[in-house]
């Protein structure tokens, strides 16, 4: 009888990271194409399905660490990896929920620069994940880490200076910095989820090399 193939935890890493990606290029769609939040549900429709399939991916590495007598590294840092990863995505579907939940009557010109900071970060995810199978080895592992933790820091004075602006720009629209502060926070949030991803792998490396 022919032995079962063995499930790739790396592929599926790759896989979630890809979708990061597309989820990110989503957001960015979803602002520069902006008009009325009415008009986003095409978007929060493609959104939801990139969202669904990584669900997907997090639900089969959960069933396979369950599963198998052996895997490439502990099963902690695997079920870590997999929902941090998702976690990434299901904060950038947050996002765009957040336009149309909070009814928004414009696109804020800093949410142009946050989205393609968070494309940025997810991008950098996918390029460290796509060496993350070699990371005994690779010689240019450390520095693609690095590269997500620097978009992180960008991230960190970004979210500074677009409050600082909010606070002292709209202070006569208190409605308005309130739900903008609100979704910077969670644009915010996307980049640290980029960065927690790529402790995971810093961590792994760093245990089993």
């Amino acid at each position: 009888m022919a032995k079962k193939d063995r499930f790739d935890y790396f592929d599926a890493f790759e896989h979630q990271a890809k979708l990061a990606v597309q989820e990110a290029e989503v957001l960015l769609e979803a602002i520069e194409n902006f008009t009325t939040a009415d008009k986003l549900q095409s978007v929060i429709d493609k959104a939801h399905e990139i969202e669904h399939q990584g669900d997907e991916i997090n639900h089969a590495v959960s069933r396979s660490v369950a599963n198998d007598f052996i895997t490439p590294f502990d099963r902690e840092d695997l079920l870590a990896l997999a929902h941090n990863l998702d976690g990434v995505i299901d904060l950038i579907e947050d996002v765009i929920l957040r336009f149309y939940m909070y009814d928004i009557h414009f696109m804020h010109e800093h949410a142009i620069d946050f989205a393609k900071l968070i494309k940025k970060s997810c991008q950098a995810v996918e390029e460290a994940m796509g060496d993350f199978r070699n990371f005994k080895k690779s010689k240019h592992f450390k520095k693609l880490i690095i590269k997500v933790n620097d978009c992180e820091e960008e991230g960190d004075q970004l979210y500074i200076d677009v409050i600082r602006s909010l606070h002292t720009e709209d202070r006569d629209e208190p409605m308005r910095v309130h739900v903008w502060s609100q979704i910077f926070e969670r644009m915010e949030r996307c980049c640290d989820a980029c960065e927690d991803v790529s402790n995971i792998m810093e961590d792994v490396m760093l245990r089993n090399v």
